[in-house]
């Protein structure tokens, strides 16, 4: 477990909190100077500094002396940009990516964007404070509330995956791996069990999907194969461990409409050249979905590959467009 602050730096931590709410800055905000934020996600203040100079990612408030203070927001951002580094992107790329995720958050119309972000915390709150609690029977009970009362995109993308990437990378302390392993098992089990529910739908197009070996978790991939699927198209899951060189032997036996890559990370140089040949092999066309299709879109402009991108809330919709013949690869 992290070392106690000792009682100097609480005290600077005191005086900086005090000459920000002195000079006006959200006096009611909680705010940490760079050494407890260094503390809290294991980067050091050095490294922390240059991000801010170098990529502009992260800008905390300053002191009328200097000092940097770092909001609750900030802390986030930072373990968000250290999930991207672990995917092997570049942190000198993820200022764009995250650029982006903001602009899909803001293309939502204003009012219903800030009363929804209210709503989804509150019942990430819940759900965290149930599964610290191991409880797998509240845990069942507010997972049938959540879905009762929102379409399934906004289950996932704003309310479930958004706690299980906290518990992901919140690791730290004592406890908390097994609290993202209660929380991972739990929600394998129950999107295993709608993915088999939803299965006959859409018989008259089924769609393959796959993860890129080594590349996303199994949870992933099956909210993926849930939100591309439709009244229209069936998603058939592919299990992890399949290797990218069979596809072309289940696509032969299953006849998809198409087949679906899925990854979350960085792309290499030689995506386009595999993809390119791995499409070749195949009778049915092959799509790219999760953050590789955004990282990877420019490259593959010039292929047959075509990028659905990684929102919930577009998957589905450019897939069936691209099955419509209405999306250019």
């Amino acid at each position: 477990m992290p070392a106690p602050l000792s009682l100097l730096a609480l005290l600077a931590m005191t005086e900086l909190v005090s000459e920000a709410s002195g000079r006006g800055d959200a006096p009611h905000e909680e705010l940490f100077p760079i050494r407890e934020v260094s503390r809290l996600t294991g980067i050091n203040p050095v490294t922390l500094r240059a991000w801010e100079r170098r990529y502009g990612l992260i800008q905390p408030t300053r002191t009328e002396s200097g000092h940097r203070l770092y909001s609750r927001a900030d802390i986030d951002e930072v373990r968000s940009i250290l999930g991207w580094i672990e995917r092997g992107v570049a942190v000198s790329k993820v200022g764009r990516i995250l650029a982006r995720g903001q602009q899909s958050q803001q293309d939502a119309p204003a009012a219903e964007r800030v009363a929804g972000q209210g709503e989804y915390a509150e019942w990430q709150a819940r759900l965290k404070r149930v599964t610290r609690g191991f409880d797998d029977l509240q845990l069942e009970q507010l997972y049938g509330q959540i879905f009762s009362s929102y379409p399934i995109a906004v289950v996932f993308q704003d309310i479930l995956m958004p706690v299980w990437q906290d518990l992901l990378l919140h690791q730290d302390g004592f406890g908390q791996l097994s609290e993202w392993a209660f929380f991972d098992g739990f929600l394998r089990a129950r999107t295993a069990q709608r993915l088999q529910m939803v299965r006959h739908q859409g018989q008259d197009c089924r769609v393959l999907l796959m993860a890129v070996p080594g590349q996303c978790r199994e949870l992933e991939l099956q909210v993926a194969g849930l939100l591309l699927g439709s009244a229209t198209v069936s998603v058939q899951v592919l299990g992890i461990g399949s290797p990218l060189d069979e596809l072309a032997l289940i696509c032969d036996k299953l006849a998809p409409a198409a087949a679906v890559l899925y990854s979350n990370h960085m792309p290499s140089a030689d995506v386009p050249r595999r993809l390119g040949r791995l499409g070749q092999s195949l009778e049915c066309p092959l799509l790219l979905a999760g953050e590789m299709s955004e990282m990877a879109q420019d490259a593959l402009v010039d292929t047959a590959v075509a990028c659905l991108g990684s929102d919930g809330r577009l998957m589905q919709r450019r897939l069936q467009q691209y099955l419509e013949g209405h999306l250019d690869s």
